[in-house]
């Protein structure tokens, strides 16, 4: 395995690698790595000859008020774990490498960007954008892999991709989870132990919104008002964010289930205590 730090570097690694006829994975994180990344690194690992691994904290996405800068990083740990997977290469840019002193181009995904997560972080979509391009760029993958878990990111890096003809296929990969069903996140170092505790409350919301749907309620307000009063009554609940049903092809919002409906997006944000989760599931009806 060998680190790369230098963007000009790893695009003559990837030129070198597609003369020889190799295919390229990525998998972009923001490192920490737990065993949702190592689940991506697996399939990266499965599909292409080579795997890539991004490790960079995106100061992009970040509003002023958020946590980069006490954003969990530990690179010593991440490389043993890379290492252990057969990663092939780290690319772990510094800031400055990856945005020079003038940069000023950012990629917006009109309308998308505006809804569910947007609404309280209207930056940050065009930071993931802009970074996610700019790494498709740089390592020229094949294929890129990213957890479903972040579902409104994964649509919208899909339709950048899409509509900006950029050649590479977008692998999304399920969500892992803990036994009691909170997904696994990089944030979640921040809950303390008794939040950690009620964390799953968060799934358990969207498995009832699940149950309801199946068991014949078709008013999606009247779905929504039930998980709303099952998360307020949490004390560790300190903010919900949104409790969305929406389509998950356009992620546009759905107000009433009728017969034509094959299948929804159940996706909500919420503060437990400080930290800021999420979390999603799609039904197929």
């Amino acid at each position: 395995m060998k680190v790369i730090n230098l963007k000009s570097e790893m695009k003559a690694v990837s030129d070198r690698l597609k003369k020889d006829g190799k295919s390229i994975g990525l998998v972009p994180t923001m490192g920490y790595l737990h065993d949702g990344h190592i689940s991506l690194i697996k399939q990266s690992k499965r599909s292409c000859d080579v795997t890539v691994l991004s490790i960079f904290v995106n100061p992009a996405q970040f509003g002023p008020n958020e946590d980069f800068n006490k954003y969990p990083r530990d690179f010593e740990a991440d490389s043993k774990i890379a290492a252990k997977e057969r990663v092939d290469f780290i690319f772990a840019p510094d800031e400055t490498e990856m945005y020079h002193e003038n940069h000023l181009t950012y990629v917006n995904v009109d309308k998308l960007d505006r809804i569910m997560c947007g609404k309280s972080r209207p930056i940050h979509f065009k930071g993931v954008c802009t970074v996610v391009l700019k790494l498709f760029n740089i390592v020229n993958p094949d294929k890129a892999f990213f957890g479903k878990k972040d579902f409104q990111q994964l649509a919208i890096i899909k339709k950048m991709v899409k509509d900006l003809d950029v050649l590479v296929e977008i692998i999304d990969c399920d969500t892992v989870r803990e036994p009691d069903g909170l997904a696994l996140s990089s944030r979640n170092k921040y809950l303390s132990t008794e939040e950690r505790k009620n964390a799953a409350i968060l799934y358990k919301s969207i498995l009832f919104a699940e149950n309801e749907i199946k068991t014949g309620q078709t008013q999606i307000s009247a779905i929504r008002r039930k998980c709303m009063e099952m998360l307020s009554l949490n004390k560790f609940i300190k903010k919900i964010d949104y409790f969305d049903i929406r389509n998950p092809e356009n992620l546009k919002e759905i107000k009433k289930i009728d017969s034509g409906t094959e299948k929804l997006l159940i996706a909500s944000a919420v503060y437990i205590g400080t930290t800021r989760l999420i979390d999603n599931k799609v039904v197929l009806l």
